[in-house]
């Protein structure tokens, strides 16, 4: 198959950048590393996420091998979310980042302040 860019594997590192860049999903390994083993219900209160959101998240990353599900057929119903091993090995990029994250909250606070306060000194164009 020909190339018709310089990065013959970028789409395939795109794929996999939307799946495992996008916020819930960091937020979700992040969660489980910390816990281990979660229900739908304890991680939806620890991220404030919506439930549609969570589930539709959740099964992207069962699907991409980072999450597995276990379904429990009690009354009611149990179901508990934990890293595959796959998932795990994505932990430490993904607290590199929540760390960095968190380290430099006051640093990117002052930037959006000093941005801000240009962009209101700046002309309106029409």
């Amino acid at each position: 198959m020909a190339q018709t860019n310089g990065c013959p594997d970028c789409q395939r590192i795109n794929e996999v950048l939307s799946r495992v860049g996008d916020r819930w999903s960091v937020l979700i390994v992040i969660s489980l590393a910390q816990y281990s083993v979660l229900r739908f219900n304890e991680l939806k209160r620890h991220l404030g996420i919506s439930q549609r959101m969570l589930s539709l998240t959740l099964r992207e990353m069962e699907r991409d091998g980072l999450v597995s599900r276990t379904y429990y057929p009690t009354i009611p119903p149990k179901v508990e979310y934990a890293l595959t091993p796959l998932g795990d090995s994505f932990r430490e990029p993904v607290t590199a980042i929540g760390l960095w994250a968190l380290e430099n909250l006051p640093n990117i606070d002052s930037a959006r302040a000093r941005y801000d306060e240009d962009a209101e000194k700046e002309p309106k164009s029409a």
